[in-house]
């Protein structure tokens, strides 16, 4: 795939060194796509995948708008719903009560509460 640089840049400036910015520019887009948190009157909301019964707790990535979790609990009697929310309280550093499972309690993909961050402090505490 071709890329071309940009016509309105000065001149002086390389092709290559055009090239150079516009893959810079690119790089920084992908980065910078980040899943959507919103933003709520009592804190932030945000969609998450769940892959249960994996090897470790950690997340593994984004899966469209979601964030994806991989959880070591079996998704039965409600145990992957609970290390859901007792995973993002201890990432969130926050008490487990200020999470909920808002949608999608029998489902791997759920929208998930937080009580007392804003979207911001939410996006910087999961790092992404």
């Amino acid at each position: 795939m071709g890329v071309s640089p940009p016509k309105d840049l000065p001149s002086a400036v390389s092709d290559a060194d055009a090239r150079k910015v516009l893959r810079f520019a690119q790089d920084d887009a992908v980065i910078n796509n980040m899943i959507p948190i919103h933003e709520t009157i009592a804190g932030a909301t945000f969609s998450v995948k769940v892959h249960p019964r994996a090897k470790k707790n950690a997340i593994t990535g984004e899966l469209g708008d979601a964030l994806k979790l991989a959880l070591t609990a079996p998704p039965v009697e409600g145990k992957a719903n609970q290390a859901c929310i007792e995973f993002l309280a201890n990432l969130l550093k926050v008490p487990r009560s200020s999470i909920t499972i808002a949608a999608g309690q029998t489902s791997r993909k759920k929208l998930i509460r937080v009580v007392g961050l804003s979207a911001e402090e939410v996006r910087q505490r999961l790092g992404i």
